[in-house]
């Protein structure tokens, strides 16, 4: 970093953004996804259908068989997790780890009969949700490379304000019919200008939710590396109770399930059971949160044996956890309605689109100039690019794609689901490496565009009530095609662009042309004196 402060921080943003663009560029991807999770989820589960909410009766008949599945396949596990039926997800989900290095135990079943679900096996949106934060890499390595990149993203950020001097002058600035670097320098000051206030909070907020795990020393000092007992004091969660090792039978949880029910106004999202089997077994009720930007679910802790009512957790928090929870809304918006929802999503894909354009504006500033080679380094970046912009797309669409034609009754079919979104990324980052950089992004970007137009013809044909071919059946489907086709037609319009591209020519520079001679005029003598 040399030359002036500015300079500098011209320095620091052009490499910080690099170095984790490819990063970065996937995390807002899959984050802007996340904002309609439960769409997704529910879209590729179309065997779910939107229910009534459930009466507190029908609830506690549920949890009922619940617990007798988990008492016989889960009975060594020291805490179980019953998500219980809702709208848009008509099953119990239940959930449960027996010992650290096993694979934890997930099943859904039906809430009338208690037997398994015969719904297709997958992850749905929460794949995309945690690929955001972990990247599908063991959860303490994912959540470090993230929380990393978003601190780069953080200093890339400030760097690129102090850089922009007219930094409001390039919201109104996109010349799009200049040459390629100016115009791909446009499109990253406008998207990024234009989203500013969003891209610093959905960057900061994104590093505050975790941390305690970035930076969990001050906890494990003051609390003795103890971190149940601070969650508690803050309010985050009820007292933890030890297991008095002692057998006792767990109390029917229909009565619990209609008690919670009738004392909080908020649907019952699950159950949380503390050590069962167990003479201080604990039930703990959680509620969906309150409706605001705090991102807090109300709780009741039963005694699993007796069935009293041990705590109650309804707000309360103190302020440095009602600040992290502000965050934490912030950051995922489950506040926000529909129209307020759209315009995260939106602020997210001009996030998309500024990483983007900023790596992109990386291989444009050092193309070689006419005769020169390009070296390795800037090869391997626009391989990169291509893989990443339209690979990650084209991997997505793949991964639907996989939802709708793979087998319903296949082994490990959220497994294999998961292999075909990898399997395909990879191919989408290798294509580029033996393709003119030119020829890769058409083809990359056409791809894409073919990818989407794909889903929404596997969803048409393996639907037999989508709304396209009976006129009824869930919009949901409708929605999320027409969305896919709106994608398919902008990808096919840049890879048109691409394809078309002729660099404006300049204008000849004239040529001098030499002045014609001149007969110079005769200097007249000049007098003498005698």
């Amino acid at each position: 970093m040399k030359g002036s402060f500015r300079q500098s921080m011209a320095w620091l943003h052009t490499w910080s953004g690099l170095i984790v663009g490819w990063v970065l560029f996937a995390i807002f991807v899959t984050g802007t996804a996340s904002y309609y999770r439960p769409d997704i989820s529910r879209w590729m589960r179309p065997e779910f259908t939107r229910v009534e909410p459930v009466e507190a009766a029908a609830l506690g008949a549920a949890t009922e068989h619940a617990v007798a599945y988990l008492g016989q396949h889960a009975a060594k596990a020291r805490t179980w997790f019953v998500g219980l039926p809702q709208p848009d997800k008509p099953v119990l989900d239940l959930f449960w780890r027996t010992r650290p290095g096993e694979r934890p135990g997930h099943v859904l079943l039906d809430p009338r009969t208690g037997t398994e679900s015969t719904v297709r096996d997958t992850q749905g949106g929460d794949f995309l949700y945690r690929f955001h934060f972990e990247l599908h890499m063991p959860p303490l390595w994912g959540r470090w490379v993230v929380g990393l990149c978003a601190m780069i993203m953080l200093v890339a950020l400030i760097s690129g304000i102090v850089t922009h001097k007219r930094i409001f002058a390039d919201f109104f600035t996109f010349r799009r019919d200049k040459a390629p670097r100016r115009s791909w320098l446009d499109a990253h000051n406008v998207t990024g200008v234009l989203a500013l206030p969003f891209h610093v909070m959905i960057t900061y907020t994104g590093i505050v939710t975790l941390a305690t795990f970035y930076m969990p020393w001050g906890v494990n000092t003051a609390y003795k590396g103890n971190a149940q007992t601070f969650f508690t004091e803050a309010n985050w969660i009820t007292t933890p109770r030890p297991p008095a090792k002692q057998a006792a039978a767990l109390a029917p949880l229909g009565p619990i399930v209609e008690r919670a029910v009738a004392a909080r106004p908020e649907p019952l999202e699950r159950l949380t059971i503390v050590n069962p089997g167990d003479a201080n077994a604990t039930v703990v009720a959680v509620f969906e949160e309150p409706h605001g930007l705090s991102h807090e679910h109300p709780q009741i802790a039963f005694d699993g044996v007796s069935g009293e009512i041990l705590e109650v957790r309804d707000g309360g928090l103190k302020p440095a956890a009602k600040t992290f929870t502000v965050m934490t809304g912030l950051h995922e918006a489950h506040f926000a309605g529909t129209l307020l929802r759209l315009v995260f999503f939106l602020c997210g894909v001009m996030g998309c689109a500024m990483v983007a354009t900023g790596v992109v504006l990386w291989s444009l500033a050092r193309l070689p100039k006419p005769g020169e080679r390009p070296f390795f380094g800037l090869r391997l970046v626009q391989a990169l690019n291509v893989g990443s912009i339209a690979g990650l797309p084209a991997a997505i669409a793949c991964f639907f794609i996989a939802n709708r034609l793979l087998p319903v009754g296949l082994a490990g079919r959220e497994d294999w689901e998961i292999r075909v979104f990898f399997g395909a990324w990879i191919v989408a980052a290798l294509v580029p490496l033996v393709r003119p950089q030119r020829r890769a992004w058409c083809e990359g970007l056409a791809a894409v565009s073919v990818l989407c137009v794909a889903v929404v013809a596997a969803d048409i044909l393996t639907i037999l009530d989508h709304p396209l071919r009976l006129g009824g059946g869930d919009p949901l489907f409708v929605w999320f095609d027409g969305a896919m086709l709106l994608l398919a037609a902008l990808f096919a319009v840049a890879a048109r662009k691409i394809l078309r591209y002729e660099a404006p020519k300049r204008a000849a520079k004239p040529v001098p042309v030499p002045a014609s001679p001149t007969r110079q005029p005769a200097r007249r003598p000049e007098p003498t004196h005698a």
